[in-house]
């Protein structure tokens, strides 16, 4: 009789603790604004797209193909410039001579897919493959 007591005891001040949790909880809830919830929620930025109206100012549009000098200088350079990878320097005609002997189809070849330890396109995936093989042609012009 005794261990009813006791388990009674127990089952009640847990129910008790409980509902008190409950309450609070519901006070709490009932403080937060709808605004502070929204608030918390929102997106931390915005995707703009090219030709989207981004808040009052466009996303850039693309005018065309890069320039060889363009491409050159925005990827090319990072290691046609230092060497970096084993890459031959713009300019190095020793280093330049066994390629230029390939042919220029070979050459297309190896910077539109890739050869060693230059990757396709030098990385970047989004350039035509017009622009890359300007790029080659500005490098060997400057490598003869």
């Amino acid at each position: 009789m005794k261990h009813n007591i006791q388990v009674a005891r127990i089952l009640a001040a847990a129910t008790v603790l409980g509902l008190g949790l409950l309450i609070a909880a519901q006070a709490t809830a009932s403080t937060v604004s709808a605004d502070a919830i929204a608030e918390r929620l929102k997106p931390s930025g915005e995707l703009c797209l090219q030709g989207m109206d981004c808040g009052g100012v466009a996303a850039p549009v693309v005018a065309g193909p890069k320039s060889a000098e363009e491409v050159y200088n925005g990827l090319c350079t990072s290691c046609h410039d230092t060497g970096a990878a084993g890459a031959p320097k713009r300019g190095d005609a020793a280093a330049w001579a066994p390629r230029i002997a390939q042919g220029m189809a070979t050459l297309y070849d190896h910077s539109l897919n890739g050869i060693r330890g230059m990757p396709a396109k030098g990385g970047n995936p989004s350039l035509s493959d017009d622009e890359v093989k300007s790029a080659v042609d500005y490098i060997v012009e400057a490598s003869r």
